[in-house]
């Protein structure tokens, strides 16, 4: 299949790769993209893939974020039935049947680092920068942030991350737990291959099951959490720190909070 949001491959040996394709805008996702990365998920698992990488075009970003011009306007009902799509992808990714690794080359904000999170593996280029920048825009993370983050990173290096918005490059990243390994940019793309590869080659079944496993560790408040959080993200949606915020960066513009 093809969509034009996304690029879509499975190899020879099983590696399924979505990569967003929306470069000049730094692959900020989009409802349509969205769309796309979920029925690209659903391919990849009825062709059996064996391992999954999810990658940005071009050279600047992974996945800058979701769309901000997107956003802006919605209301509450609307800003609610986004949350749900991106929480439905980010749960595919969590739940594939194969393990994923989230490819990082460049810029991971917002949703982009949401669906980093519902990866199994983060692999980082030295030049990525990385953030859950939504405070900035008068919201917070509304695709499963504020519950995968914490359970990768700690507590209180998720809350200084969403509280202050801070970016920070991948060696910081890798030293607080946010990715498992940063690699310099000029090996960047073979590495990623070849860690697909070793994972593509190990028995399936077997994998399957010890994701199954691993992700039950995370299981019983998790549901509830996310259920608080697409609530309280969408409820955002219409407030004057919401509207500014995304504004002034439709806008190139300093925001104005109340």
């Amino acid at each position: 299949m093809s969509s034009e949001p996304i690029a879509f491959d499975v190899d020879d040996r099983g590696v399924a790769t979505i990569t967003v394709d929306r470069p000049e805008q730094l692959n900020a996702l989009t409802a349509e993209t969205l769309e796309a990365i979920e029925d690209a998920l659903d391919e990849a698992a009825d062709r059996d893939a064996r391992a999954l990488v999810v990658a940005g075009a071009g050279d600047d970003a992974f996945v800058a974020g979701a769309d901000i011009s997107h956003m802006v306007d919605l209301s509450t009902p609307e800003a609610q039935a986004y949350a749900e799509l991106g929480h439905r992808v980010a749960d595919a990714i969590e739940t594939f049947p194969a393990p994923t690794i989230a490819a990082v080359d460049g810029y991971a904000f917002g949703g982009g680092c949401e669906l980093a999170l519902a990866c199994d593996l983060r692999v980082a280029a030295e030049s990525a920068v990385l953030g859950q920048t939504e405070i900035d825009l008068g919201i917070i993370p509304g695709w499963g942030g504020t519950q995968r983050l914490p359970a990768l990173v700690g507590d209180e290096v998720a809350r200084r991350l969403i509280f202050l918005g801070e970016r920070i490059d991948a060696a910081e990243a890798a030293e607080v737990g946010f990715v498992g390994e940063v690699v310099a940019d000029d090996a960047f793309d073979d590495r990623i291959d070849e860690l697909a590869g070793e994972l593509a080659a190990k028995p399936a079944t077997a994998m399957r099951a010890a994701k199954e496993a691993l992700n039950a560790a995370g299981d019983g408040s998790a549901a509830t959490g996310l259920a608080l959080e697409r609530r309280a993200w969408a409820g955002l949606f219409g407030t004057h720190d919401q509207r500014e915020g995304m504004e002034a960066f439709v806008e190139k513009r300093e925001p104005e909070f109340e």
